[in-house]
Protein backbone atom coordinates (compact mmCIF):
# COMPACT_ATOMS: atom_id res chain seq x y z
CA UNK A 1 0.00 0.00 0.00
CA UNK A 2 1.95 2.92 -1.12
CA UNK A 3 1.52 6.37 -0.34
CA UNK A 4 1.26 9.99 -2.16
CA UNK A 5 5.05 11.21 -1.98
CA UNK A 6 6.21 8.37 -2.95
CA UNK A 7 9.34 9.06 -4.96
CA UNK A 8 9.32 8.76 -8.50
CA UNK A 9 11.73 6.81 -10.98
CA UNK A 10 13.07 8.72 -14.38
CA UNK A 11 -16.91 -14.68 -26.01
CA UNK A 12 -20.26 -15.14 -26.15
CA UNK A 13 -22.75 -14.24 -23.06
CA UNK A 14 -24.88 -17.39 -23.39
CA UNK A 15 -24.95 -19.21 -19.99
CA UNK A 16 -21.92 -21.36 -19.25
CA UNK A 17 -21.60 -23.93 -16.73
CA UNK A 18 -20.04 -21.53 -14.48
CA UNK A 19 -22.35 -19.50 -14.02
CA UNK A 20 -25.49 -22.34 -13.56
CA UNK A 21 -26.91 -22.07 -9.87
CA UNK A 22 -26.41 -17.81 -10.02
CA UNK A 23 -28.73 -15.45 -9.40
CA UNK A 24 -30.64 -14.10 -12.57
CA UNK A 25 -29.14 -10.48 -11.69
CA UNK A 26 -26.00 -11.86 -10.93
CA UNK A 27 -26.23 -14.13 -14.58
CA UNK A 28 -27.36 -10.65 -16.45
CA UNK A 29 -24.55 -8.45 -14.78
CA UNK A 30 -22.32 -11.11 -15.93
CA UNK A 31 -23.43 -11.35 -19.39
CA UNK A 32 -23.02 -7.54 -19.95
CA UNK A 33 -19.96 -7.78 -18.61
CA UNK A 34 -18.66 -10.68 -21.17
CA UNK A 35 -20.34 -8.64 -23.51
CA UNK A 36 -19.03 -5.45 -22.88
CA UNK A 37 -15.61 -7.52 -22.88
CA UNK A 38 -16.25 -9.30 -26.53
CA UNK A 39 -16.98 -5.87 -28.02
CA UNK A 40 -14.08 -4.04 -26.38
CA UNK A 41 -11.98 -6.59 -27.98
CA UNK A 42 -13.19 -5.98 -31.20
CA UNK A 43 -13.54 -2.52 -31.10
CA UNK A 44 -9.30 -2.35 -30.83
CA UNK A 45 -9.44 -4.41 -33.98
CA UNK A 46 -6.09 -6.81 -33.14
CA UNK A 47 -5.84 -8.93 -35.76
CA UNK A 48 -2.28 -11.24 -34.88
CA UNK A 49 -2.36 -12.60 -38.65
CA UNK A 50 -1.72 -8.69 -39.73
CA UNK A 51 0.95 -7.75 -36.79
CA UNK A 52 2.70 -10.97 -38.02
CA UNK A 53 2.49 -10.10 -41.73
CA UNK A 54 3.94 -6.27 -40.70
CA UNK A 55 6.64 -7.94 -38.75
CA UNK A 56 5.99 -8.81 -35.85
CA UNK A 57 7.50 -11.61 -34.06
CA UNK A 58 5.68 -15.06 -32.33
CA UNK A 59 5.87 -15.49 -28.90
CA UNK A 60 8.62 -18.37 -29.63
CA UNK A 61 11.01 -15.57 -31.80
CA UNK A 62 11.96 -14.05 -28.65
CA UNK A 63 12.43 -17.13 -26.67
CA UNK A 64 15.96 -18.68 -27.16
CA UNK A 65 16.32 -22.22 -26.70
CA UNK A 66 19.30 -21.95 -24.03
CA UNK A 67 16.62 -19.32 -21.99
CA UNK A 68 16.12 -20.61 -18.62
CA UNK A 69 13.01 -19.17 -18.78
CA UNK A 70 12.17 -21.30 -22.05
CA UNK A 71 9.78 -24.34 -21.69
CA UNK A 72 11.31 -27.83 -21.16
CA UNK A 73 10.90 -30.70 -23.55
CA UNK A 74 8.34 -32.81 -23.27
CA UNK A 75 8.68 -35.69 -20.98
CA UNK A 76 6.65 -38.39 -20.02
CA UNK A 77 4.16 -36.70 -17.25
CA UNK A 78 4.75 -39.39 -13.90
CA UNK A 79 1.71 -40.74 -12.40
CA UNK A 80 0.33 -38.38 -10.10
CA UNK A 81 -3.22 -37.55 -8.40
CA UNK A 82 -6.19 -36.46 -10.30
CA UNK A 83 -6.06 -32.24 -10.05
CA UNK A 84 -7.02 -31.95 -7.48
CA UNK A 85 -8.44 -34.77 -6.18
CA UNK A 86 -11.55 -33.28 -4.47
CA UNK A 87 -13.22 -29.89 -4.53
CA UNK A 88 -11.38 -28.05 -1.95
CA UNK A 89 -10.75 -25.37 0.64
CA UNK A 90 -8.53 -22.49 -0.33
CA UNK A 91 -6.65 -20.05 2.61
CA UNK A 92 -4.66 -17.35 0.24
CA UNK A 93 -2.53 -15.62 2.45
CA UNK A 94 -0.59 -12.43 0.98
CA UNK A 95 2.12 -10.25 2.22
CA UNK A 96 2.47 -6.85 1.29
CA UNK A 97 5.74 -5.41 -0.73
CA UNK A 98 7.44 -8.87 -0.16
CA UNK A 99 10.35 -8.97 -2.93
CA UNK A 100 11.51 -12.50 -4.42
CA UNK A 101 14.90 -11.73 -4.20
CA UNK A 102 14.53 -11.79 -0.29
CA UNK A 103 13.05 -14.95 0.06
CA UNK A 104 15.31 -17.45 1.27
CA UNK A 105 14.17 -20.44 -0.78
CA UNK A 106 15.14 -18.56 -3.25
CA UNK A 107 18.89 -17.98 -2.16
CA UNK A 108 18.78 -15.13 -0.02
CA UNK A 109 21.15 -15.22 2.63
CA UNK A 110 19.49 -13.87 5.63
CA UNK A 111 17.16 -16.12 7.45
CA UNK A 112 14.16 -13.89 7.26
CA UNK A 113 11.73 -16.06 6.91
CA UNK A 114 12.01 -19.31 8.48
CA UNK A 115 8.54 -20.86 8.97
CA UNK A 116 7.95 -20.30 5.26
CA UNK A 117 11.01 -21.31 4.29
CA UNK A 118 10.22 -24.98 6.04
CA UNK A 119 6.94 -24.76 3.83
CA UNK A 120 8.35 -24.29 0.80
CA UNK A 121 10.02 -27.63 1.46
CA UNK A 122 6.47 -29.29 1.32
CA UNK A 123 5.71 -26.87 -1.16
CA UNK A 124 5.48 -26.49 -5.46
CA UNK A 125 7.57 -23.25 -5.33
CA UNK A 126 7.57 -20.92 -8.19
CA UNK A 127 11.22 -19.38 -8.46
CA UNK A 128 10.28 -16.60 -11.45
CA UNK A 129 6.27 -15.22 -10.22
CA UNK A 130 5.43 -11.81 -11.25
CA UNK A 131 2.96 -9.48 -9.50
CA UNK A 132 -0.09 -8.14 -11.89
CA UNK A 133 0.87 -4.51 -10.97
CA UNK A 134 3.48 -2.47 -8.86
CA UNK A 135 1.00 -1.58 -6.50
CA UNK A 136 -1.48 -3.18 -4.03
CA UNK A 137 -4.76 -1.30 -5.03
CA UNK A 138 -4.13 -2.21 -8.33
CA UNK A 139 -2.24 -5.76 -7.92
CA UNK A 140 -5.43 -6.89 -5.63
CA UNK A 141 -7.78 -6.01 -7.64
CA UNK A 142 -6.49 -7.78 -10.63
CA UNK A 143 -6.44 -10.64 -8.29
CA UNK A 144 -9.52 -10.92 -7.44
CA UNK A 145 -11.04 -10.29 -10.87
CA UNK A 146 -8.77 -12.79 -12.91
CA UNK A 147 -7.80 -9.72 -15.20
CA UNK A 148 -5.51 -6.86 -15.54
CA UNK A 149 -6.34 -3.68 -13.82
CA UNK A 150 -6.54 -1.71 -16.62
CA UNK A 151 -9.39 -3.84 -17.89
CA UNK A 152 -11.30 -2.78 -14.56
CA UNK A 153 -14.15 -0.23 -14.06
CA UNK A 154 -12.05 1.74 -11.07
CA UNK A 155 -12.00 5.40 -10.08
CA UNK A 156 -8.86 7.39 -10.85
CA UNK A 157 -7.96 8.48 -7.41
CA UNK A 158 -4.71 7.02 -6.10
CA UNK A 159 -6.43 4.79 -3.57
CA UNK A 160 -8.97 3.84 -6.41
CA UNK A 161 -12.76 2.52 -5.85
CA UNK A 162 -13.13 -0.57 -7.91
CA UNK A 163 -17.50 -0.71 -9.34
CA UNK A 164 -19.97 -3.43 -8.46
CA UNK A 165 -20.05 -3.87 -12.28
CA UNK A 166 -16.31 -5.79 -12.39
CA UNK A 167 -17.09 -9.35 -11.37
CA UNK A 168 -14.41 -10.71 -8.53
CA UNK A 169 -14.01 -14.38 -7.89
CA UNK A 170 -15.37 -14.45 -4.53
CA UNK A 171 -19.15 -13.29 -5.17
CA UNK A 172 -18.98 -16.34 -7.99
CA UNK A 173 -17.95 -18.98 -5.19
CA UNK A 174 -20.23 -17.27 -2.63
CA UNK A 175 -23.32 -17.95 -4.99
CA UNK A 176 -22.41 -21.34 -5.22
CA UNK A 177 -22.63 -21.93 -1.56
CA UNK A 178 -18.61 -21.33 -0.59
CA UNK A 179 -17.79 -19.30 2.75
CA UNK A 180 -15.64 -16.54 1.56
CA UNK A 181 -13.78 -14.86 4.59
CA UNK A 182 -11.86 -12.06 4.26
CA UNK A 183 -9.67 -10.25 6.84
CA UNK A 184 -7.20 -7.01 6.58
CA UNK A 185 -5.00 -4.60 8.07
CA UNK A 186 -5.24 -1.75 5.84
CA UNK A 187 -8.12 0.11 6.40
CA UNK A 188 -7.88 1.10 2.45
CA UNK A 189 -9.46 -2.49 2.47
CA UNK A 190 -12.42 -1.12 4.92
CA UNK A 191 -13.57 1.91 3.32
CA UNK A 192 -15.92 0.59 1.06
CA UNK A 193 -13.42 0.60 -2.06
CA UNK A 194 -15.28 -2.78 -3.35
CA UNK A 195 -12.61 -5.23 -2.24
CA UNK A 196 -15.05 -7.11 -0.60
CA UNK A 197 -17.72 -8.12 -3.31
CA UNK A 198 -18.75 -11.47 -2.58
CA UNK A 199 -17.34 -11.74 0.57
CA UNK A 200 -19.58 -13.08 3.73
CA UNK A 201 -17.25 -12.05 6.18
CA UNK A 202 -15.25 -8.89 5.74
CA UNK A 203 -13.21 -7.82 8.81
CA UNK A 204 -10.28 -5.40 9.50
CA UNK A 205 -8.07 -5.76 12.57
CA UNK A 206 -8.85 -4.32 15.41
CA UNK A 207 -7.11 -0.67 16.37
CA UNK A 208 -5.65 0.63 13.46
CA UNK A 209 -5.72 4.29 11.75
CA UNK A 210 -5.66 5.40 8.11
CA UNK A 211 -2.93 7.06 7.46
CA UNK A 212 -2.48 8.10 3.43
CA UNK A 213 1.55 8.49 3.03
CA UNK A 214 2.45 5.04 5.26
CA UNK A 215 1.47 2.44 7.22
CA UNK A 216 2.55 3.37 10.73
CA UNK A 217 0.49 -0.25 12.34
CA UNK A 218 2.11 -3.13 13.65
CA UNK A 219 -0.44 -5.95 12.46
CA UNK A 220 0.78 -9.38 12.20
CA UNK A 221 -0.53 -10.76 15.53
CA UNK A 222 -3.55 -9.02 15.28
CA UNK A 223 -3.93 -10.64 11.86
CA UNK A 224 -3.27 -14.04 13.15
CA UNK A 225 -5.03 -13.73 16.36
CA UNK A 226 -8.31 -12.37 14.15
CA UNK A 227 -7.81 -15.45 11.48
CA UNK A 228 -7.75 -18.17 14.51
CA UNK A 229 -10.95 -16.09 15.73
CA UNK A 230 -12.76 -16.91 12.18
CA UNK A 231 -11.32 -19.82 10.99
CA UNK A 232 -11.96 -21.34 14.76
CA UNK A 233 -15.82 -20.68 14.07
CA UNK A 234 -17.97 -23.98 12.73
CA UNK A 235 -20.05 -21.04 10.72
CA UNK A 236 -17.47 -20.04 8.71
CA UNK A 237 -15.77 -23.51 8.42
CA UNK A 238 -18.55 -25.83 8.47
CA UNK A 239 -18.96 -26.04 4.86
CA UNK A 240 -16.30 -25.07 1.82
CA UNK A 241 -14.56 -22.07 2.42
CA UNK A 242 -12.17 -19.52 0.63
CA UNK A 243 -10.25 -17.37 3.34
CA UNK A 244 -8.27 -14.52 2.46
CA UNK A 245 -5.77 -12.75 4.44
CA UNK A 246 -3.34 -9.76 3.95
CA UNK A 247 -0.83 -9.20 6.18
CA UNK A 248 1.06 -5.62 6.28
CA UNK A 249 4.13 -5.26 8.59
CA UNK A 250 6.67 -5.21 5.64
CA UNK A 251 5.21 -1.93 4.39
CA UNK A 252 7.23 0.69 5.31
CA UNK A 253 7.27 2.15 8.23
CA UNK A 254 9.57 -0.04 8.58
CA UNK A 255 10.38 -1.47 12.36
CA UNK A 256 12.46 -3.66 14.16
CA UNK A 257 11.41 -6.34 16.15
CA UNK A 258 12.99 -8.03 19.18
CA UNK A 259 11.58 -11.75 17.95
CA UNK A 260 13.96 -11.58 15.35
CA UNK A 261 17.65 -11.15 14.60
CA UNK A 262 18.89 -7.45 14.48
CA UNK A 263 20.22 -6.89 11.07
CA UNK A 264 21.07 -3.29 11.44
CA UNK A 265 19.36 0.20 10.84
CA UNK A 266 19.27 0.58 7.39
CA UNK A 267 15.90 0.72 5.56
CA UNK A 268 16.78 -2.50 3.94
CA UNK A 269 17.91 -4.22 7.50
CA UNK A 270 14.76 -3.35 9.52
CA UNK A 271 12.36 -4.01 6.42
CA UNK A 272 13.91 -7.64 6.67
CA UNK A 273 13.07 -7.65 10.51
CA UNK A 274 9.06 -6.71 9.39
CA UNK A 275 9.28 -9.75 6.62
CA UNK A 276 10.31 -12.01 9.95
CA UNK A 277 7.93 -11.00 12.04
CA UNK A 278 5.16 -11.63 9.67
CA UNK A 279 6.44 -14.44 9.11
CA UNK A 280 6.77 -15.50 12.80
CA UNK A 281 2.33 -14.88 13.00
CA UNK A 282 1.76 -15.82 9.77
CA UNK A 283 3.49 -19.39 10.44
CA UNK A 284 1.73 -19.34 13.68
CA UNK A 285 -2.11 -19.42 11.56
CA UNK A 286 -0.48 -22.27 9.46
CA UNK A 287 0.81 -24.27 12.44
CA UNK A 288 -2.74 -23.72 13.74
CA UNK A 289 -4.23 -24.55 10.84
CA UNK A 290 -2.68 -27.93 10.29
CA UNK A 291 -4.48 -29.09 13.72
CA UNK A 292 -7.47 -28.37 12.51
CA UNK A 293 -10.19 -31.29 10.67
CA UNK A 294 -11.01 -29.11 7.79
CA UNK A 295 -6.65 -28.63 6.69
CA UNK A 296 -6.15 -32.08 4.60
CA UNK A 297 -8.80 -30.51 2.46
CA UNK A 298 -7.89 -27.05 2.24
CA UNK A 299 -5.10 -25.85 -0.39
CA UNK A 300 -2.42 -23.06 0.72
CA UNK A 301 -1.49 -20.28 -1.18
CA UNK A 302 1.18 -17.69 -0.69
CA UNK A 303 2.11 -15.03 -2.17
CA UNK A 304 2.57 -11.34 -2.08
CA UNK A 305 0.74 -7.89 -4.23
CA UNK A 306 4.30 -6.72 -4.78
CA UNK A 307 7.65 -6.30 -4.54
CA UNK A 308 9.50 -3.00 -2.90
CA UNK A 309 12.23 -0.86 -3.58
CA UNK A 310 15.31 0.62 -2.25
CA UNK A 311 17.65 3.18 -3.89
CA UNK A 312 17.27 1.11 -7.21
CA UNK A 313 16.58 3.39 -10.04
CA UNK A 314 16.51 6.37 -7.53
CA UNK A 315 13.45 5.02 -6.07
CA UNK A 316 12.23 3.66 -2.57
CA UNK A 317 9.25 2.16 -1.30
CA UNK A 318 7.12 0.84 -4.33
CA UNK A 319 4.34 2.39 -6.96
CA UNK A 320 4.87 4.38 -10.47
CA UNK A 321 7.17 2.05 -12.08
CA UNK A 322 7.26 -1.62 -13.48
CA UNK A 323 11.14 -2.26 -12.64
CA UNK A 324 11.51 -5.76 -11.53
CA UNK A 325 12.13 -5.43 -7.94
CA UNK A 326 8.79 -4.05 -7.70
CA UNK A 327 7.09 -6.62 -9.44
CA UNK A 328 8.87 -10.15 -8.58
CA UNK A 329 6.93 -11.87 -5.76
CA UNK A 330 7.55 -15.05 -4.11
CA UNK A 331 4.61 -17.54 -4.97
CA UNK A 332 4.17 -21.01 -2.79
CA UNK A 333 1.46 -23.22 -3.69
CA UNK A 334 0.59 -26.68 -1.12
CA UNK A 335 -1.92 -28.23 -1.83
CA UNK A 336 -3.24 -32.10 -0.58
CA UNK A 337 -1.81 -34.75 -2.92
CA UNK A 338 0.40 -32.53 -4.74
CA UNK A 339 4.38 -33.60 -4.30
CA UNK A 340 6.86 -30.40 -3.53
CA UNK A 341 8.59 -28.99 -6.87
CA UNK A 342 10.18 -25.60 -8.33
CA UNK A 343 8.85 -24.71 -10.98
CA UNK A 344 11.60 -22.31 -12.82
CA UNK A 345 8.99 -21.16 -15.64
CA UNK A 346 7.45 -17.57 -15.51
CA UNK A 347 4.45 -17.25 -13.79
CA UNK A 348 1.68 -14.33 -13.06
CA UNK A 349 -0.96 -13.53 -10.06
CA UNK A 350 -3.50 -13.32 -13.04
CA UNK A 351 -3.34 -17.05 -13.01
CA UNK A 352 -4.71 -17.53 -9.33
CA UNK A 353 -7.93 -17.02 -10.02
CA UNK A 354 -8.58 -19.51 -12.60
CA UNK A 355 -5.86 -21.97 -10.21
CA UNK A 356 -8.52 -20.83 -6.71
CA UNK A 357 -11.66 -21.63 -9.13
CA UNK A 358 -10.25 -25.32 -10.39
CA UNK A 359 -8.96 -26.04 -7.02
CA UNK A 360 -12.47 -25.94 -5.88
CA UNK A 361 -14.28 -27.36 -7.91
CA UNK A 362 -15.76 -25.01 -9.92
CA UNK A 363 -14.71 -23.57 -13.98
CA UNK A 364 -12.97 -20.27 -14.67
CA UNK A 365 -15.30 -17.05 -15.17
CA UNK A 366 -15.33 -15.87 -18.97
CA UNK A 367 -13.31 -12.95 -19.35
CA UNK A 368 -10.41 -14.31 -16.70
CA UNK A 369 -6.62 -13.16 -18.39
CA UNK A 370 -5.02 -16.11 -17.15
CA UNK A 371 -4.84 -19.62 -17.07
CA UNK A 372 -5.30 -22.31 -14.10
CA UNK A 373 -1.84 -23.86 -12.55
CA UNK A 374 -3.52 -27.10 -10.73
CA UNK A 375 -2.17 -29.28 -13.76
CA UNK A 376 0.71 -28.33 -13.33
CA UNK A 377 0.99 -28.24 -9.65
CA UNK A 378 -0.61 -32.14 -9.31
CA UNK A 379 1.92 -33.06 -12.45
CA UNK A 380 -0.65 -34.11 -14.84
CA UNK A 381 0.80 -31.64 -17.25
CA UNK A 382 4.08 -30.96 -18.35
CA UNK A 383 4.80 -26.59 -17.48
CA UNK A 384 5.12 -24.88 -20.55
CA UNK A 385 5.78 -21.37 -21.38
CA UNK A 386 3.13 -18.84 -20.99
CA UNK A 387 5.26 -15.31 -21.47
CA UNK A 388 4.34 -12.52 -22.82
CA UNK A 389 4.07 -12.19 -19.00
CA UNK A 390 2.28 -8.87 -18.69
CA UNK A 391 2.54 -6.37 -15.79
CA UNK A 392 -0.03 -3.39 -15.74
CA UNK A 393 0.23 0.33 -13.92
CA UNK A 394 -3.36 1.84 -15.04
CA UNK A 395 -2.60 5.66 -14.85
CA UNK A 396 -4.45 7.83 -11.87
CA UNK A 397 -4.28 10.69 -9.93
CA UNK A 398 -0.86 9.71 -8.69
CA UNK A 399 0.32 6.83 -10.89
CA UNK A 400 1.94 7.84 -14.59
CA UNK A 401 0.89 5.04 -17.00
CA UNK A 402 3.31 2.03 -17.13
CA UNK A 403 2.66 -1.49 -18.97
CA UNK A 404 5.39 -3.80 -19.42
CA UNK A 405 5.62 -7.55 -20.69
CA UNK A 406 8.30 -9.83 -21.07
CA UNK A 407 9.00 -12.31 -22.69
CA UNK A 408 12.53 -14.83 -23.46
CA UNK A 409 15.52 -12.50 -22.47
CA UNK A 410 13.66 -9.57 -23.44
CA UNK A 411 11.74 -6.68 -21.34
CA UNK A 412 10.11 -3.94 -22.64
CA UNK A 413 8.89 -1.20 -20.59
CA UNK A 414 6.07 1.54 -21.74
CA UNK A 415 6.28 4.73 -20.51
CA UNK A 416 3.36 5.82 -23.02
CA UNK A 417 1.72 4.40 -25.67
CA UNK A 418 4.71 5.44 -27.78
CA UNK A 419 7.97 5.86 -25.58
CA UNK A 420 10.01 2.65 -24.41
CA UNK A 421 12.44 1.05 -22.61
CA UNK A 422 14.18 -2.35 -23.60
CA UNK A 423 16.29 -4.87 -21.02
CA UNK A 424 17.95 -8.08 -21.61
CA UNK A 425 16.95 -9.51 -18.39
CA UNK A 426 19.48 -12.40 -18.86
CA UNK A 427 22.22 -10.27 -19.51
CA UNK A 428 21.19 -7.20 -17.45
CA UNK A 429 18.82 -8.47 -14.77
CA UNK A 430 19.41 -5.19 -12.80
CA UNK A 431 17.77 -3.25 -15.83
CA UNK A 432 20.13 -0.81 -16.06
CA UNK A 433 20.96 -0.66 -19.95
CA UNK A 434 18.22 0.70 -22.22
CA UNK A 435 18.98 -1.55 -25.82
CA UNK A 436 16.44 0.21 -27.48
CA UNK A 437 19.46 2.15 -30.02
CA UNK A 438 22.00 -0.65 -29.39
CA UNK A 439 19.37 -3.31 -30.83
CA UNK A 440 17.22 -1.43 -32.97
CA UNK A 441 15.69 -4.71 -34.82
CA UNK A 442 14.92 -5.86 -31.82
CA UNK A 443 13.17 -2.79 -30.45
CA UNK A 444 11.20 -2.38 -33.56
CA UNK A 445 10.20 -5.87 -33.31
CA UNK A 446 9.23 -5.90 -29.37
CA UNK A 447 7.16 -2.49 -29.90
CA UNK A 448 5.30 -4.16 -32.90
CA UNK A 449 4.31 -7.20 -30.20
CA UNK A 450 3.31 -4.50 -27.53
CA UNK A 451 1.12 -3.49 -30.26
CA UNK A 452 -0.16 -7.16 -30.32
CA UNK A 453 -0.29 -8.36 -26.70
CA UNK A 454 -2.04 -5.02 -25.09
CA UNK A 455 -4.14 -4.60 -28.29
CA UNK A 456 -5.72 -7.99 -26.76
CA UNK A 457 -6.34 -6.14 -23.39
CA UNK A 458 -9.08 -3.98 -23.84
CA UNK A 459 -7.96 -0.21 -21.50
CA UNK A 460 -10.65 1.22 -19.83
CA UNK A 461 -10.74 5.04 -18.89
CA UNK A 462 -11.25 5.75 -14.65
CA UNK A 463 -14.19 7.42 -14.14
CA UNK A 464 -14.38 9.91 -10.92
CA UNK A 465 -13.90 13.34 -12.49
CA UNK A 466 -10.84 13.56 -10.39
CA UNK A 467 -7.54 14.80 -12.62
CA UNK A 468 -5.16 12.14 -13.32
CA UNK A 469 -1.38 11.83 -13.31
CA UNK A 470 -1.16 13.16 -17.17
CA UNK A 471 -3.21 15.93 -16.43
CA UNK A 472 -6.32 14.69 -17.92
CA UNK A 473 -9.67 14.07 -16.27
CA UNK A 474 -10.75 10.58 -15.32
CA UNK A 475 -14.05 10.33 -17.22
CA UNK A 476 -14.23 6.91 -17.82
CA UNK A 477 -17.44 4.80 -17.46
CA UNK A 478 -18.65 2.56 -14.05
CA UNK A 479 -19.52 -0.25 -15.95
CA UNK A 480 -21.46 -0.98 -19.60
CA UNK A 481 -24.97 -0.21 -18.20
CA UNK A 482 -23.40 3.21 -17.44
CA UNK A 483 -22.91 3.98 -20.47
CA UNK A 484 -25.61 2.58 -22.84
CA UNK A 485 -22.66 1.66 -25.02
CA UNK A 486 -19.69 -1.58 -24.67
CA UNK A 487 -16.72 -0.12 -22.98
CA UNK A 488 -15.26 2.86 -23.81
CA UNK A 489 -12.19 4.32 -24.57
CA UNK A 490 -10.60 1.02 -25.19
CA UNK A 491 -7.38 1.89 -26.63
CA UNK A 492 -4.35 2.80 -24.43
CA UNK A 493 -4.67 6.52 -23.79
CA UNK A 494 -2.13 9.34 -24.99
CA UNK A 495 -0.11 10.56 -21.80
Amino acid sequence: MPYRNEPRSTPSANMSPAWSGLSQATQARRARFVVAAAAALAAVGCDTGKAERAGAPSASAHSKAASTHSAPAPAPIPSAPEAPPRPLNVLLLTVDAFRADHAPWQGYTRPVAPHLTKLAENAVVYTNAYSISSYTAKSVAGLLAGRYPSTLYRSGYFFATYAKSNVFFPEVLQEHGIRTLGWQAHLYFGRGKGFDQGFDVWKMVPGITFDPQTDNSITSEKTTRLGLELLGSPENTGRQFFAWAHYMDPHDVYNKHPECPDWGNKNRDRYDSEICFADLWLGKLVDWAKTQPWWKDTALIVTSDHGEVFGEHGMYRHAFELWEPLVRVPLLIMTPGAKPKRIELRRSAVDLAPTIMELMGHKPIEGFQGKSLVAEVYGTAQPDSREPIVVDLPEDSNNPFRQAFIEGDYKLIALSPWQFLLFNLDKDPAEQHNLAAEEPETFAKMKRRYAEVFGKIPYIQAYGGNKLASGKTANGPMGPESTGKPRADTTNPSP
